[in-house]
């Protein structure tokens, strides 16, 4: 607490004792009643000039506590001239309202509402204003009914014409600033601290009705006012709020949605009970049991809405957390760690200027060896025991989010590189220790990658930066993090960028033709992609394959290969017929298979282009071959559609009969390092695959070729089909359809480079 609540906190406890004795007899000079006004007023506008100045808060929140300091030091005067005037007519006592109170407090109501309307709302739809709209009607209605009974009513049987009007416009005032609150906390807390403003509101709501318990005090006591005591309690729980809003400037604020608000409810209980009261002394037994039963069925509805609104907002509740958490390891997900980082990286006040902040992305070793082999629900309950620990790593401030798969982020606000680097040397020792899974015990080890910015700066950037470095890590074996600087930038090394290539077009396909050695015609073509990188220019597959692979963006690169080839193929063979392509080759990636929807996913594709499914050869590498695991299933499931399937780069790891025995293919392709080896070396290696591939009933297919010499031989020995850069490199789509309108295109010169 700081000094000044604790000095207008004495203050409220000194003037409320002095009130007590002077209820039970006059004690000393009237004056000392009316002391602590001025006192209070004077601690509530340092109090509030306080908070205004408090440079880390956004600036509508620092204009609108200035407001407020303005409007406080209004209500001090106010207050101070109406002691004045009270004291200059004695016996008057709360049924005096001079010109001098009348204008200062109308001046501090208008300033509160001004600083009201100038606070930012939350965004709402129609039907949620018109709620709103609904609540605050019936929170003015219910203070309308209070004023009217307790000052309104009997200041119009005032003799007093001033009497009579400023006991109005007050009224009307504070009717205005009771509308404008309710409105304030109705709409949401954006900008001001939700327990700040539910205790200013209240302040200024007790500000606004305190003078309506005046005739509790009787006609024998003409020297008290509640006024007396009623301005420095407004004062200390305004101070308060003003202390509450300052605590919250390092708490981040998350709006959520409220299913619904008990205010109105209070005021039609309020608005009741009076009713009630009122009834019992003046009313007949007959209006005291009506007034009785529609209190109670009215009571009856509210609570049953209530208790409505309460599942309401339980599912709500839930619904907000799934939307913002990850459901398997209930870390922050990808949209509430890109609000939490844009609020981390927000300049908004003097204070936030230039402040460090850093981002470490965290990606699991070697995870996709643990689902490959011990299946998903190990990985899992790995990811799970991952997030606690790495959660249990977090500062008061840090975020600890999963963006997908092994990939997790923290955001570290007001760290430097420095303490970057600590935190991230605390999560590799937490992570170190191997976890016990379901028996398994499993070693876990991670690289981590941190970028190091201040605010203002870009949250893209820096978390692309943040990829960079983690995958720089990665690559250096052994080294636990890194942090990124400008050398690591390299060609295919951006995640994020080839995340974005994938969605807008950068990603785009060539076509290989695949030749027949008898006459030289088209027989197909290979699909393969290329990335036209925005610095780099257009990067060959091999430069970033391996980045999809390890990042899990191959899946949705290889479905966009898949859709756009087979739509291609579709409108080749709906303009040229039979001069087309007969087969379509597409490569697939183990990650590819193993997914679960994979087949359904081409079969689909399939269908919505018209293309027959034993038109289109996938093609998997020796590796997936040696080691399908689950995706063997996806691969039966592919031929049964119809597809062929392709054994590509044959010959280059431990390929044996077994392996063409057990694997489900219907075609090998003879790797191009036997192609081009010298004649010597070449024929009897190409012979015996061939021979193979008939024993087996597998056709056979010659990559790389690039001299007439080496088609030749192949053909002699019995290939039918070949592709390499002797006939042509790959070219774009547009281009392949000259092999579709006239005489085969000459072969090209060897040694082109891809």
């Amino acid at each position: 607490m700081s000094k000044l609540m604790r000095t207008s906190c004495l203050v409220l406890v000194a003037c409320v004792a002095w009130f007590a004795v002077n209820l039970v007899t006059p004690v000393g000079p009237p004056v000392l009643l009316w002391v602590p006004i001025p006192v209070g007023a004077l601690l509530l506008t340092a109090a509030f000039h306080r908070t205004a100045r408090t440079a880390s808060l956004p600036a509508p929140t620092r204009r609108f506590w200035g407001h407020l300091s303005v409007s406080a030091f209004l209500v001090g005067v106010a207050h101070t001239t109406q002691a004045i005037d009270v004291l200059a007519h004695p016996g008057v006592g709360g049924a005096y309202n001079g010109p001098g109170l009348l204008i200062f407090d109308s001046g501090a109501i208008l300033l509160i509402l001004y600083a009201l309307y100038r606070l930012p709302l939350t965004a709402r739809s129609a039907g949620e204003r018109l709620r709103v709209a609904l609540d605050g009607g019936t929170v003015v209605a219910g203070a309308a009914v209070f004023i009217w009974h307790f000052q309104t009513r009997d200041a119009l049987g005032s003799d007093n014409r001033g009497q009579v009007v400023g006991s109005l416009i007050l009224g009307v005032l504070a009717l205005v600033v009771v509308l404008a609150v309710a409105k304030v906390m109705l709409s949401g807390y954006e900008f001001i601290d939700k327990s700040a403003l539910q205790w200013l509101a209240f302040a200024i709501f007790f500000g606004a009705t305190s003078s309506l318990l005046q005739p509790l005090l009787g006609p024998d006591r003409p020297h008290l006012m509640v006024t007396q005591v009623g301005i420095p309690v407004v004062c200390c729980l305004a101070s308060w709020a003003a202390e509450r809003q300052r605590r919250a400037t390092r708490r981040v604020v998350t709006v959520r949605r409220r299913p619904f608000s008990l205010v109105p409810y209070a005021a039609v209980v309020a608005v009741y009970v009076l009713l009630i009261l009122e009834t019992w002394n003046a009313g007949h037994g007959d209006q005291k049991m009506m007034v009785v039963g529609a209190v109670t069925l009215t009571a009856l509805v509210m609570v049953r809405q209530v208790a409505a609104f309460v599942d309401n907002g339980r599912l709500l509740a839930r619904l907000d957390h799934g939307a913002t958490h990850d459901a398997l390891t209930q870390l922050p997900n990808r949209s509430l760690f890109g609000q939490r980082l844009q609020q981390a990286l927000a300049a908004e006040g003097a204070g936030r200027a230039g402040r460090p902040v850093s981002v470490a992305l965290i990606d699991l070793d070697d995870f996709k060896e643990v689902n490959d082999t011990l299946g998903h629900e190990v990985g899992d309950l790995l990811l799970v025991d991952v997030a606690r620990r790495l959660a249990g790593c977090a500062g008061p401030e840090d975020t600890v989010a999963r963006l997908g798969g092994d990939e997790f982020v923290v955001v570290l606000p007001g760290a430097d590189p420095a303490a970057a680097g600590r935190a991230a040397g605390r999560m590799a020792d937490a992570l170190r220790a191997p976890a016990v899974v379901n028996g398994h015990e499993l070693p876990v080890s991670a690289s981590i990658g941190i970028a190091d910015g201040r605010t203002g700066d870009d949250p893209s950037v820096l978390l692309r930066h943040a990829d960079i470095a983690m995958y720089a890590a990665k690559q250096q074996r052994g080294t636990t993090f890194l942090h990124f600087d400008e050398t690591m930038s390299a060609p295919g090394g951006d995640h994020a960028q080839l995340r974005a290539a994938i969605t807008d077009g950068r990603c785009f396909l060539v076509y290989q033709p695949i030749v027949s050695l008898d006459d030289g015609r088209l027989a197909g073509a290979e699909a393969l992609v290329r990335w036209d990188h925005p610095e780099h220019g257009v990067l060959p597959p091999d430069t970033f394959i391996p980045l999809a692979e390890r990042t899990g963006l191959i899946v949705p690169l290889g479905r966009f290969v898949l859709t756009e080839a087979v739509r291609q193929f579709a409108a080749w063979h709906a303009q040229y017929g039979a001069a087309a392509p007969t087969v379509l080759n597409i490569n697939v990636s183990p990650r590819e298979l193993r997914e679960a929807d994979y087949a359904d996913f081409v079969a689909g594709t399939l269908a919505t282009h018209g293309v027959d499914a034993s038109r289109v050869v996938l093609e998997i590498t020796e590796s997936l071959a040696l080691d399908l695991g689950p995706a063997v299933a996806t691969l039966d499931r592919l031929r049964a559609l119809g597809l062929r399937i392709s054994l590509d780069d044959f010959g280059t790891g431990s390929s044996t009969l077994r392996l063409l025995h057990d694997c489900p293919v219907d075609e090998v392709k003879l790797d191009r390092s036997f192609t081009q080896a010298p004649a010597s070396d070449r024929a009897p290696v190409a012979a015996a695959v061939i021979q193979l591939a008939r024993a087996l009933r597998l056709h056979a297919v010659a990559e790389g070729v690039e001299t007439p010499e080496q088609a030749e031989q192949l053909r002699s020995l019995g290939y039918r089909t070949a592709q390499g850069y002797h006939f042509a490199r790959p070219v774009p789509a547009a281009q392949l359809t000259e092999w579709m309108t006239g005489p085969p295109v000459p072969a090209q010169p060897s040694g082109l480079a891809r």
